[in-house]
């Protein structure tokens, strides 16, 4: 757990460490027991131990232009009888609601509710005092303005309420929020002025009038005078909102390579050779006792090579994230890596015997992997628009993340524990599918529904449409991941999946849950796999038909009505799963990729299940 803290206080609140990366990292809005709050940058933060995880520090130091990057775990709890550490958060929004007066006090006839709109400045010992002295509870605004950078602040509500500049502030003039109705809506809702000013809280979403102005580049989760060009239009946003905070995080899974023994053996003797900068310096360092025994086995000359590379030394060199990842899932033939407690990446491969079926003849291989390890870290964050990674697993940074430090020296980062099942596809039967006519007229309804998306997100100008294989991959791993889901009782949520479309390599899927915990799971997921030619049945025979069929299946991407252009025949009861487990956000899935739907497409990678014998 982590506390976030005011300097020598008592921690206001506990959050666990991955919340910090994937929730509540900095700039986030947090409610804590008595106001709400927000995370401070990292400069604000007490960073724990190191992660050595060198392709991820490697692939985020090139996105973010910096020559080295660090990944350290987010500050831990400590005991009671130690220093006090963790992360510093801000009182946000500063603007507050009075609690609404009781029923009898109603002087509107129609049971408008009233409610005092205060700063925090006019408050006193934390509560509202009206026009007849009596205290009232306050709680935070739930209504601020932010951008899609991730700038955020709070709504100046005088000039709202009169459509512009006025002379109300001045004169110490109250204001109050209006609620008419029990459902909280923007249309009941109006900002009101004791001078009579009155304006509905709904204009302000119409953001070509520019009801909340321009933002001014306000990054208060850096510091108070923390500011940056931006003039976008503000917009109102709902604190509690599920677009009020996007991180923007990247993982890789560690894989095993010639460098293991000594990537380990620095891994045994950091403490002593994080500042040797230069292979003198490590072999000085040898001399000592302790060091000779961690580094045993192991030469200077590897040693050096190793902490230069842990720097930011061959960035350039590096592979994209799931290209490396394939290359070594697709190459293991009986067994791949070693079978030890503190190992991080442990697989073999599953006799065909147990998984071949009629439907799998397009499978090439199923690797079980016993033990993995998943590296996350955060590198930004925006709001509005969720960021995306890529097919090949990488950030993709044209939507302009917001900084989570004014100089960015190490990234918030954590570890997963756990097992996999990996499937491999004959590359040559996923090309001569993805060139069939039927796929390729699927694909083309696919790119207008993905060029409507692309039209209304400026900000996405570039972003690239993914290949029919990977639209296809990614359908059948929502597929399969439910399946197993309904087969052995796991949760949706604990289970994710990375999708492998790369042509220069070959094509693949991951289904993996893990822990933060080093003991990792149990290996029930494992024990799935050896079952796979059952659940992958079971998946084909799901998203054959669909609840919401016929209306699922005739789904047409670029029709502006539904607003699902990134989407075939995919909806809450075939495809979609829990967005935590999802590498694209629910985003960019038709079945009829997959298997025959009631359309009757032609575009199915695996035929019908009685057609296929199962």
């Amino acid at each position: 757990m982590t506390k976030a803290i005011h300097a020598e206080r008592p921690p206001d609140g506990e959050v666990r460490q991955a919340q910090l990366i994937t929730t509540f990292g900095p700039g986030a809005m947090m409610d804590l027991p008595k106001y709400a709050v927000l995370v401070g940058g990292l400069g604000f933060w007490s960073p724990g131990a190191i992660v050595h995880e060198r392709r991820l520090s490697a692939r985020l130091a090139a996105l973010l232009n910096l020559s080295s990057i660090e990944l350290r775990t987010p500050p831990a709890t400590e005991g009671d009888d130690k220093p006090r550490f963790g992360v510093r958060v801000f009182q946000f929004p500063e603007w507050f609601l009075a609690a609404a007066p009781e029923q009898g006090e109603l002087e509107d006839p129609e049971g408008v509710r009233s409610r005092a709109l205060v700063h925090r400045k006019a408050l006193k010992g934390g509560a509202y005092e009206d026009r007849d002295r009596r205290r009232r509870p306050v709680v935070p605004v739930r209504f601020v303005r932010a951008c899609p950078r991730g700038h955020i602040g709070d709504i100046d509500w005088y000039a709202f309420a009169h459509n512009g500049p006025s002379d109300c502030k001045k004169q110490g003039r109250g204001l109050f929020l209006d609620e008419r109705g029990t459902g909280g809506d923007l249309g009941d809702l109006d900002v009101r002025c004791d001078c009579g000013a009155r304006r509905g809280l709904i204009e302000a979403r119409e953001l070509k009038a520019l009801p909340l102005g321009r933002c001014g580049g306000e990054r208060p989760w850096l510091g108070a005078l923390s500011h940056e060009d931006c003039g976008l239009p503000n917009r109102l946003l709902t604190r509690a909102a599920s677009n009020a905070y996007f991180p923007q995080a990247m993982s890789v899974i560690s894989l095993p390579d010639q460098s293991d023994a000594v990537r380990a053996a620095v891994d045994a003797a950091w403490d002593f050779l994080e500042g040797a900068n230069d292979l003198e310096a490590v072999r000085k360092e040898r001399q000592k006792r302790k060091v000779k025994e961690l580094l045993s086995g192991v030469t200077d000359e590897d040693v050096w090579a190793e902490l230069e590379q842990r720097r930011g030394g061959g960035l350039s060199e590096e592979k994209p994230v799931k290209q490396a990842e394939l290359e070594v899932l697709a190459a293991a033939q009986e067994e791949l890596g070693q079978d030890r407690p503190d190992g991080v990446f442990y697989a073999r491969a599953l006799a065909g015997g147990q998984w071949r079926r009629p439907w799998a003849a397009a499978v090439q291989r199923v690797v079980l992997a016993h033990r993995l390890r998943e590296v996350v870290a955060l590198a930004g964050f925006t709001r509005f628009e969720p960021p995306a990674l890529n097919a090949q697993g990488e950030l993709d940074l044209d939507v302009r993340p917001a900084a989570l430090a004014l100089d960015t020296t190490w990234l918030p980062a954590y570890e997963n524990h756990g097992e996999g099942i990996f499937l491999q596809f004959r590359a040559d039967a996923a090309r001569e599918w993805a060139a069939r006519d039927t796929v390729q007229r699927r694909y083309a309804a696919l790119r207008e529904g993905f060029m409507a998306w692309r039209a209304e997100h400026q900000e996405n100008r570039n972003a690239e449409l993914p290949s029919p294989e990977y639209w296809m991959l990614h359908s059948f791993s929502h597929l399969l991941l439910t399946a197993i889901t309904l087969g052995c009782g796991y949760p949706s949520s604990s289970l994710r999946e990375r999708v492998y479309a790369v042509p220069s390599t070959g094509y693949g899927i991951l289904i993996y849950t893990g822990a933060p915990d080093a003991e990792g799971t149990l290996g029930g997921l494992v024990e799935a796999g050896r079952r796979i030619g059952d659940f992958g049945e079971a998946a084909l025979r799901l998203g054959t038909l669909c609840s919401n069929d016929p209306v699922c299946a005739q789904h047409s991407p670029a029709v502006g009505q539904e607003r699902r252009f990134l989407q075939g025949a995919a909806c809450h009861g075939c495809l979609l799963i829990a967005e935590t487990s999802c590498e694209r956000h629910n985003q960019f899935l038709d079945r009829a990729l997959v298997v025959p739907t009631l359309e009757r497409s032609g575009s199915e990678f695996f035929p019908a299940l009685e057609a296929a014998g199962a």
